[in-house]
């Protein structure tokens, strides 16, 4: 087993990534980040291989982002006002108005996916995920991510044309 030096300098990035893609702040990811480093290390001895260290780490960060919105019972206008925030772009008046209306209908969208489609969406789109990468944090195959992606892309299309 590796000690966990080398757990957190190998893995850390990733974690943040799919985290920040949950929660779109920079604040919230690197404290949920920093929680699934301490409970890593408190249960590195219940870890028991059957899956890779990222897969492992990335669902005890997404447990512990599951557990601070059920506590706090603001899942969507979380999500849905910080990635808004994370997207403004510096544009002329008139074209950051049409592109904010989008972005915010783009949103509201996503928002109407469930919930496996919607996270294969974020991590494609925000976080620049792989689809092997996103295989292997979902605990999925490849071709279900590029599946789930696509299906994802075509409700969202439907949407927007209604």
């Amino acid at each position: 087993m590796q000690n966990i030096e080398e757990i957190y300098s190998k893995y850390s990035d990733i974690v943040y990534k799919y985290v920040f893609c949950l929660t779109g702040n920079e604040d919230i990811t690197e404290e949920i980040v920093q929680e699934t480093f301490l409970v890593a290390v408190k249960d590195i001895n219940k870890f028991r291989g059957e899956c890779k260290i990222s897969t492992w780490l990335c669902q005890i960060s997404k447990y512990i982002w599951y557990k601070k919105l059920k506590k706090e019972k603001t899942k969507k206008e979380i999500s849905l006002e910080n990635l808004q925030d994370t997207l403004i772009m510096e544009e002329s008046l008139e074209e950051e108005f049409c592109n904010k209306a989008n972005k915010i209908q783009l949103f509201k969208k996503l928002q109407n996916l469930d919930e496996e489609t919607r996270n294969v969406m974020y991590l494609r789109i925000f976080g620049n995920f792989e689809y092997k990468e996103i295989a292997e944090i979902m605990n999925k195959s490849s071709n279900w991510a590029r599946v789930v992606y696509f299906r994802g892309k075509q409700k969202l299309k439907e949407e927007i044309d209604k």
